[in-house]
């Protein structure tokens, strides 16, 4: 394996003497971005997804690393539940999508999607940093992440092994829950890994009468909370079918979705 020649932050290392990073040399990926929560089931792999698919619509060239090993959920998501990835001269080759979306999961490479992934730690960890090495991305213009929740060894792993350019964290609007997520955000800059911004899920629904938005939680202080975490607002998603259908099938014309994905994107394209 090849440190610095096939790294895509070999420009912007801090310290080679330090790093832990190693990449397969037949992989080309100008960025590698983490979709992140710390909290199970505020909808990150459904972000994940959607990012993927608009920055293929925009014509990029697009991997997802399913590293939730515990809980994969992105085949399902991107329609290729019932494909297997299968070896190939530099590696394992990935699953690709209707879109044209490179993907790589646990579930993939397992018979039963239904069986319980029982193992520990460092078996956990060390496959994550299987999908990162042994893997055949090619060239990429975007490797999409879909973390694990928590702050523990599978995020710490991803953090140290692979060059992540930045971090995208889904939170929704309960105070529980952005605690959570404020630890993951801390988590993040603690490893130097910038933030790019949050993505408010389930922020609000909306009335099927008169469209007006509603709450579902008033007692989250989000410009304030904003503000304390230094981080920047990408977008609110609301909580409605419409958003599932966006990411199961390829109806990405909800405004609200679009803007807040060309959002995300823009940001991408200037950091």
């Amino acid at each position: 394996m090849s440190n610095c020649d096939s790294c895509p932050t070999k420009e912007n290392c801090n310290s080679k003497e330090e790093c832990m990073i190693e990449n397969n040399p037949n992989n080309h990926i100008k960025k590698v971005i983490a979709v992140m929560s710390g909290k199970g089931g505020v909808g990150k792999s459904t972000v994940t997804t959607l990012i993927a698919k608009s920055l293929r619509k925009k014509g990029y060239r697009v991997g997802i690393l399913d590293a939730d090993i515990t809980g994969p959920s992105i085949p399902r998501l991107m329609n290729v539940s019932d494909q297997k990835a299968l070896g190939g001269e530099f590696g394992v080759i990935p699953v690709q999508s209707p879109e044209g979306i490179d993907i790589m999961s646990l579930n993939l490479l397992v018979d039963d999607e239904e069986r319980p992934v029982i193992w520990r730690g460092p078996i956990i960890s060390g496959t994550v940093k299987q999908f990162w090495t042994d893997v055949f991305w090619g060239e990429l213009d975007y490797l999409i992440i879909d973390m694990p929740p928590g702050t523990g060894d599978v995020a710490l792993t991803v953090m140290q092994f692979i060059p992540i350019h930045g971090a995208i964290v889904v939170s929704t609007p309960h105070e529980m829950v952005s605690m959570i997520v404020a630890k993951s955000i801390n988590m993040a800059k603690t490893m130097n890994i910038p933030i790019l911004g949050i993505v408010e899920n389930m922020s609000y629904i909306t009335c099927p009468d008169c469209n007006k938005k509603i709450k579902l939680f008033e007692d989250q202080d989000l410009e304030n909370y904003l503000h304390r975490m230094d981080v920047e607002l990408l977008g609110e998603l609301p909580m409605c079918p419409s958003l599932a259908n966006a990411s199961h099938y390829d109806d990405l014309n909800d405004p609200v979705v679009k803007g807040t994905m060309d959002t995300i994107i823009h940001t991408l394209s200037i950091k």
